[in-house]
C-alpha cells in the first residue's frame, strides 16, 4: 500500500499524515492513544480511500509526528482539537466527516464543539462522558487495566498489555512500537483534562448535536460501557441505532474491516446527503 504522506507545520509542531487521492467528501480519521495512522491501514487499503478524500493523522505525540513544544497545554483534549483544527485549515478543508477511534473519538467530539467543520461524527471506543470524575465513572468500565490510559512512564509489560486490550493479540508488530514511542505525558495530561472537567461536556454535545452522530463499538469492548452508549438521548442518532459489530474487541475497525467498512461508507453517504440537504431546508424555513 502506498499512500501520499506528509508534514504540516503547526504552532505545537510538525504532524505527520496520510492524504488519500480521494476526491469525494473529505474524511478525517483520528487514531488512539498510543497509536498512529497506520492503525486505519485496512480502510486505506479498501475502495474508500478511492472513492472519499480521507486523512489520517499522526497526533502530536505519536507515530512521525513531533512532541509538543508546549505539553501542558497541547495535551489536554481541547489543545489537540485545536492542533486538529489547525491541519484542517491548512489543508484548506472546510467541512468533514470525522472518524474518532478512542481518545481520537473525545477529540472528535471536542472539535465537533466549537467548530462546524465537522459535518458528521462517527464514534469507537470513545462514550461521551460528562464533565468530571462522575461522567468518567458512568462511562467507563473502572478496573485496573483503565489507569494504564493515565501512566506516563510505560514498562515493557505496560506496553503489551495496552496494546493487547486495544488489539486482542491481533495487531500488526509495529503497534507495539507505536506504543512505546509515544509520548507518555499526552496520558496524564488528557486523564487530568477529562476528569477535571476541562474543554466541553462531551455527552451533552453528542445528546444536542444536529450532525449526524454514529455509535460503532466491537461487542469485546474493554473500556467503554455500552450500556451506557445505548441509554444516551441522541437528537441525531445515525440510523437510529448502535452498532455492535460481534467478534470484534476496541479496535473493531481493524479486528472486522469487512463489518466495520460497509458502515463507514453508508455514513459517508448519509452525512454527504445530509450536508446537500441542510441549506435547502433552511432556505424553505427562511
Amino acid at each position: 500500500m502506498s499512500v501520499p504522506e506528509r508534514n504540516i507545520r503547526t504552532r505545537q509542531g510538525e504532524i505527520r499524515l496520510w492524504d488519500s487521492a480521494g476526491e469525494g467528501l473529505p474524511l478525517l480519521l483520528i487514531h488512539g492513544s498510543g497509536s498512529s495512522k497506520e492503525v486505519f491501514a485496512k480502510q486505506f487499503r479498501s475502495p474508500l480511500a478511492e472513492r472519499y478524500r480521507m486523512i489520517a493523522i499522526d497526533l502530536p505525540g505519536h507515530g512521525g509526528s513531533s512532541d509538543a513544544r508546549d505539553p501542558a497545554v497541547a495535551y489536554s483534549i481541547h489543545g489537540l482539537a485545536q492542533t486538529t483544527a489547525e491541519v484542517l485549515e491548512t489543508l484548506g478543508i472546510s467541512r468533514t466527516a470525522v472518524f474518532g477511534w478512542s481518545l481520537g473519538g473525545h477529540i472528535g467530539i471536542e472539535l465537533a464543539s466549537f467548530s462546524p467543520v465537522v459535518a458528521g461524527l462517527m464514534l469507537t471506543g470513545a462514550p461521551p462522558v460528562a464533565r468530571g470524575p462522575l461522567g468518567m465513572l458512568r462511562g467507563f468500565h473502572t478496573n485496573w487495566d483503565l489507569l494504564l490510559a493515565s501512566k506516563e512512564h510505560f514498562s515493557q509489560r505496560d506496553a503489551e498489555r495496552f496494546e493487547k486490550l486495544c488489539f486482542d493479540g491481533n495487531g500488526d508488530p509495529s503497534f507495539l512500537d507505536n506504543i512505546k514511542r509515544a509520548d507518555g505525558r499526552v496520558r496524564t495530561i488528557v486523564f487530568r483534562s477529562m476528569m477535571s472537567g476541562d474543554g466541553a461536556d462531551q455527552r451533552q454535545v453528542v445528546e444536542q448535536a444536529r450532525i449526524p452522530i454514529a455509535m460503532v463499538n466491537g461487542a469485546q469492548e474493554p473500556f467503554a460501557r455500552l450500556g451506557y452508549v445505548a441509554s444516551l438521548s441522541y437528537a441525531s442518532l445515525w440510523q437510529e441505532r448502535c452498532f455492535v459489530i460481534h467478534g470484534a474487541g476496541h479496535a473493531p475497525f481493524w479486528d472486522k474491516p469487512e463489518a466495520f467498512n460497509p458502515l463507514l461508507q453508508q455514513f459517508l453517504q448519509d452525512v454527504a446527503a445530509h450536508q446537500v440537504a441542510r441549506p435547502e431546508r433552511q432556505a424553505r424555513s427562511a
